[in-house]
């Protein structure tokens, strides 16, 4: 069994796989790398897979599958997975040489040991195109370091500060107990791959490292800002896929409870955002009609959402009403250095 196993969706990503993969090996023989081909068909993805399996048979496997998305590139890595952990890299990001061999030793400690960890958490740097000074998101005023801790130990998360994909590596096992399968042919799914596994979280470790660097900057990416409002509908069926999932109005655990409200506060916010930033009248209604969709869900959970401070914002009426959020997110994009 390996320590940890590693996903990678590719997805016609043979400029750029290399560098990522190759960030991920020093990891050794304790590491296994899953390079899934998402059904690439402009490239050699799927040659550049399979020389890698080929190169380093006991650390890398390719599998190959029907284009199905980012999610199901993840669901593929995880059916695939033999490792203890289970982490998602995607394939233009790449991780830290340093920051990953305390990333092992602290997995190996608690393998070796008598507690089990849940989820370990780790900085990632956002690595925007042509700016030198990246911005780190860290964790220190929000979680305990270097100790094993739960939900009652958590401090105040500020705000856009929540953990991301590029934060967390889960225990392979929780993943699979809690159900977790993610949308075909979806994008924006990593928030469902953070969100649906928090209440069967137990235990939690902050590591305060540099680890993930997440690459920002190809303006096909779906994380572009124009990208991202062409795909609307996707950001807003995740929102209430998420919505779904579990009452969080009736987690017993108040600082798990606080957090997973306000997970999906920024889920509301950034669609209704998008919405209004599009100056379309159908996204216009479409925002609408999800907040709809919450009332009639979780009327308790719409009005702790509505009646907030970015509720509020973002359904302030006429066009004066809609330059409010439109600042407030663009002094947040500024800030954190996203899109």
């Amino acid at each position: 069994m390996k320590l940890l196993s590693v996903a990678i969706p590719c997805y016609n990503s043979e400029s750029y796989m290399r560098h990522c993969i190759d960030s991920l090996l020093p990891g050794g023989e304790e590491v296994e790398i899953l390079i899934v081909n998402d059904g690439s068909t402009k490239d050699n993805t799927a040659a550049v897979a399979d020389e890698y399996e080929s190169r380093y048979p006991n650390i890398c496997r390719a599998i190959h599958q029907e284009n199905g998305g980012h999610g199901e590139a993840v669901n593929a890595g995880l059916r695939n997975a033999t490792g203890i952990y289970f982490k998602v890299v995607d394939s233009d990001d790449w991780v830290d040489y340093s920051a990953y061999m305390e990333i092992l030793n602290t997995l190996r400690d608690f393998v070796i040991g008598e507690k089990t960890l849940d989820m370990l958490i780790s900085n990632f740097v956002y690595e925007k195109q042509g700016v030198k000074r990246k911005k780190v998101m860290n964790y220190r005023t929000a979680l305990p370091k270097n100790e094993l801790f739960d939900w009652d130990d958590v401090k105040v998360f500020i705000l856009g500060q929540y953990i991301l994909m590029h934060s967390v590596i889960y225990r392979t096992e929780l993943l699979k107990q809690c159900g977790l399968e993610l949308p075909k042919h979806t994008f924006y799914v990593d928030n469902i791959f953070v969100y649906q596994p928090l209440p069967h979280v137990k235990t939690m470790y902050y590591l305060d490292v540099n680890f993930y660097r997440y690459f920002i900057g190809r303006e096909d990416q779906s994380v572009n800002e124009q990208v991202m409002i062409g795909r609307i509908d996707q950001q807003i069926n995740v929102t209430k896929l998420m919505l779904g999932y579990y009452d969080v109005m009736k987690i017993k655990q108040r600082k798990l409870r606080r957090y997973t409200v306000r997970y999906l506060e920024i889920m509301m916010t950034i669609s209704s955002i998008l919405a209004i930033k599009s100056g379309s009248e159908e996204n216009l209604e479409k925002k609408k009609e999800l907040w709809q969709h919450l009332r009639k869900q979780n009327l308790k959970l719409f009005l702790r959402l509505r009646w907030g401070f970015m509720g509020q914002g973002v359904n302030l009426p006429g066009k004066g009403g809609m330059k409010f959020p439109i600042a407030i997110y663009q002094m947040t994009q500024k800030f954190f250095g996203f899109n």
